[in-house]
């Protein structure tokens, strides 16, 4: 007999496109991707070294459940670098990807029926940790004819005395959106338990700045990682950083559940936050000359854009035009007009009619699926 818990989890909708797409491409279709977000830019050469140095140098046994204390001090001087918050490495926990850096944060942070509030959009995979875990997710509902804009005095609304946490994500996953700094300043002061933030988009925004929730509060926990700004996607290398008090709970969940993180890829962690930077500014400069195409081009096809998105690396594309029934059009898309394309309601009921649009592929493919899709919606 299946669980409940397994029974009732819901598909993660990107990687239902992403394995169909697959399928087609080994019948010998062409399939344009933007339905999944990852790099087309692989990770930098001295960070492919530094893994095939410690591969060759048997750097490949358990470490520290919390992850070498190389990476946590990199970790720790990259937050001070950047946004001038002083951290402890025993404060930092390296994860096998941020999706395990989440499953523990909320393992620690949640008993059955607490309550989260996050934002509808999200990113998918949120509530379906919360519930695995025994959580309540509780929705802060954005509007897409205001561009998704976090509405941050719509917070009070949702408190309850079940409330142990606010989820923020910005830049965000799936809209683009940014926080501002005041915003982020209010969040802070309030009375609402702890902020979870997931900064793994950090590094990618082409308007204004991203600012890092530890800069305003120490009642946080921080997810990042190095899947989006370095390229590792398939490396599964990510990060937590946590307040002190959770310090020893964080361990156990480690020991238990994952161990450690693989160790060779740790180290190639290191020389990713230690080596030369100059190729994070190029890779936004290209990725914004992606959006700014990939919203003209949008647009021009009949898709609906709020306002622009500023940061990650996707547009979320109001659809309705075309059909209400997002999942129905992102299959439809993908067999047809052989192009990958994530049905928003993959992200909440707020995204339902909308598609996610990645622009991490190459430009060339980007116009490719742009033009596909004109002639397929318009023909």
């Amino acid at each position: 007999m299946i669980s409940s818990r397994a029974e009732n989890i819901p598909s993660f909708l990107v990687m239902d496109i992403l394995e169909a797409a697959q399928e087609l491409e080994r019948a010998g279709e062409d399939i344009v991707h933007l339905e999944i977000g990852e790099p087309d830019f692989g990770a930098p050469e001295y960070v492919v070294e530094a893994a095939a140095r410690a591969l060759r140098e048997g750097k490949t046994r358990y470490t520290h459940c919390q992850g070498i204390i190389e990476l946590r001090e990199a970790i720790c001087d990259h937050y001070f670098k950047n946004y001038n918050v002083a951290i402890n490495p025993d404060r930092v926990f390296v994860n096998s990807g941020s999706s395990p850096a989440m499953f523990s944060v909320f393992g620690v942070l949640l008993d059955p029926g607490d309550e989260v509030i996050l934002t509808n959009p999200h990113y998918a995979c949120y509530p379906s940790i919360f519930s695995f875990l025994g959580g309540r997710p509780m929705y802060l509902n954005l509007r897409g004819e205001e561009g998704f804009r976090y509405r941050v005095e719509d917070v009070k609304g949702l408190l309850t005395p079940k409330t142990k946490a606010i989820l923020i994500n910005s830049p965000a996953n799936p809209t683009g959106i940014v926080i501002k700094k005041e915003d982020l300043e209010t969040l802070a002061r309030g009375e609402h338990g702890f902020i979870i933030s997931d900064e793994i988009y950090h590094g990618l925004v082409y308007e204004g700045q991203a600012h890092s929730i530890l800069e305003f509060t120490d009642r946080a926990f921080v997810l990042n990682g190095f899947s989006k700004v370095y390229g590792m996607t398939g490396w599964r290398l990510g990060y937590t950083i946590v307040p002190q008090e959770f310090i020893r709970p964080m361990q156990k969940v480690q020991q238990n559940f994952f161990i450690s993180a693989n160790a060779f890829v740790q180290w190639a962690g290191v020389a990713a936050l230690t080596g030369p930077q100059d190729h994070i500014g190029q890779h936004v400069t290209e990725y914004d000359k992606r959006r700014r195409f990939l919203i003209q081009r949008l647009r021009e096809i009949g898709f609906g854009i709020g306002s622009e998105p500023t940061g990650a690396f996707y547009v979320l594309a109001d659809a309705h035009r075309f059909g209400s029934d997002s999942h129905k059009l992102a299959f439809e898309l993908l067999g047809r007009a052989k192009v990958g394309a994530t049905p928003g309601i993959d992200f909440g009921s707020k995204a339902e009619g909308f598609l996610r649009f990645s622009y991490s592929n190459a430009l060339d493919n980007i116009a490719e699926g742009m033009d596909r899709l004109e002639r397929y919606l318009q023909g």
